[in-house]
C-alpha cells in the first residue's frame, strides 16, 4: 500500500452515467421554470432506471413547464414519467420571501495553483481524460486516476460499447501512467438506464473538487439559487478563486454558514496557505449572491455535465 501523502486518486464519470442524467434532467427542469419567471422556486428530484423516470419535489413558479415532456425530450418517449411536484412549504416560503437563506448548511470552496483551471491536479487530469474518451465514445463510462508527485501511476477506464483493446490504445494515447485498468470487469454493451438506477444529487464529489476536498454535504442540480447548498457554494468558490489570484497564493479554503430564513452567514473564513482570515468585501446575502453571479438566469443544465468548477461560469 502507497501511504505517500503526495498520492491521490479522484475519478469522473461521463455525462451518459445514470446519476448525471437524473442531473441533467432535475436542472433542466429548473432552466425552464426559470427561464419563464427568474424568481422561480425549485426543488426537484430524480429517481430513474429501466424505463421509467420519476420527478418528485417543489415548485412555486408563474412559468408553465410541461414537466413530462421536458423529460421525455432528454431520455426518450418510450419511458413512463410519473412527476409529483407540489408548491413550496410556505413555512419555507416566508424565510425566504424576506431574502433569507432557503436552508441552513455549511458550505465550502476551493482554489489551487495547481492548474490553470485552479482546480486540483488529479481532479482536472480525471476530467479532461473523460471527457477526451467521450469525445470517441459518447456512452456511459468512468474513469480514475492516481496521481503521485505530479504524474499518473495508475489509470482505471469503463466504457460502454468499446472494444477494450481499441479503448486502451486510446487512453494510452492521451495519458502516460504506469499501470492500466481497461474495461476490468469485461466489455459491456448495456449501459445508461439499461443497466442501473440513477439519482439526482449523487455524484456531489465529483461535482466539487474531488475527494482531496471537503464538501458541505449539499447537491446542487435541480435546487434553484436561493439554496445556498448551491448558490453560497458557488460563491465559495469564486471567493476563493479572488484570493488565490491577490495574494499569489497555493491553495485556499473558504467556508460560509447559513441559518434558514436569515440573510446574513453565521460564519464567513477564509484559508489561504494555512493562515485563516475573515471574509470581507462581499454581499453573501442570498440575493447578493445571485445578482453578483447572475444566478436567475436559465445556465444551469450545462452545470450538470462535466462539473460545477473550473469552466467558464461566473463563479468558476
Amino acid at each position: 500500500m502507497v501511504k505517500s501523502k503526495n498520492t491521490k486518486t479522484c475519478e469522473f464519470v461521463s455525462p451518459k452515467h445514470p446519476d448525471k442524467i437524473c442531473d441533467f434532467i432535475a436542472d433542466s427542469i429548473l432552466d425552464g421554470f426559470l427561464a419563464g419567471d427568474p424568481k422561480s422556486r425549485v426543488a426537484v428530484e430524480l429517481l430513474g432506471g429501466h424505463g421509467r423516470i420519476f420527478v418528485s419535489g417543489e415548485v412555486t413558479s408563474t412559468a408553465d413547464v410541461d414537466v413530462e415532456a421536458l423529460v421525455k425530450k432528454v431520455v426518450g418517449e418510450d419511458y413512463q414519467v410519473f412527476v409529483n411536484i407540489s408548491k413550496q412549504s410556505p413555512e419555507i416560503s416566508r424565510g425566504v420571501d424576506v431574502g433569507g437563506a432557503g436552508d441552513q448548511g455549511i458550505m465550502m470552496g476551493y482554489a489551487t495553483n495547481e492548474t490553470e483551471t485552479f482546480m486540483p491536479l488529479e481532479y482536472e487530469t480525471a476530467r479532461k481524460l473523460c471527457q477526451d474518451v467521450y469525445k470517441e465514445y459518447p456512452f456511459d463510462g468512468k474513469v480514475q486516476v492516481t496521481i503521485r508527485n505530479g504524474k499518473a501511476t495508475a489509470v482505471v477506464a469503463s466504457f460502454q460499447k468499446t472494444g477494450s483493446k481499441a479503448l486502451g490504445e486510446l487512453v494510452r494515447s492521451l495519458i502516460p501512467a504506469d499501470l492500466y485498468l481497461i474495461n476490468p470487469a469485461g466489455e459491456w454493451e448495456i449501459g445508461g438506464f439499461d443497466a442501473d438506477s440513477g439519482l439526482s444529487g449523487r455524484k456531489i464529489v465529483i461535482d466539487n473538487y474531488g475527494p482531496e476536498v471537503g464538501v458541505g454535504g449539499g447537491s446542487f442540480s435541480g435546487k434553484d439559487p436561493t439554496k445556498v447548498d448551491r448558490s453560497a457554494t458557488y460563491m465559495c468558490r469564486r471567493i476563493a478563486v479572488d484570493l488565490l489570484k491577490k495574494h499569489g497564493a497555493k491553495k485556499v479554503r473558504t467556508k460560509l454558514a447559513y441559518a434558514i430564513g436569515v440573510k446574513d452567514p453565521v460564519m464567513a473564513v477564509a484559508e489561504i496557505d494555512g493562515e485563516v482570515i475573515p471574509i470581507e468585501g462581499y454581499d453573501l446575502t442570498p440575493q447578493g449572491i445571485i445578482k453578483l453571479l447572475k444566478l436567475d438566469q436559465p445556465l444551469y443544465a450545462e452545470t450538470a455535465r462535466w462539473g460545477h468548477f473550473g469552466r467558464e461560469f461566473p463563479w468558476s
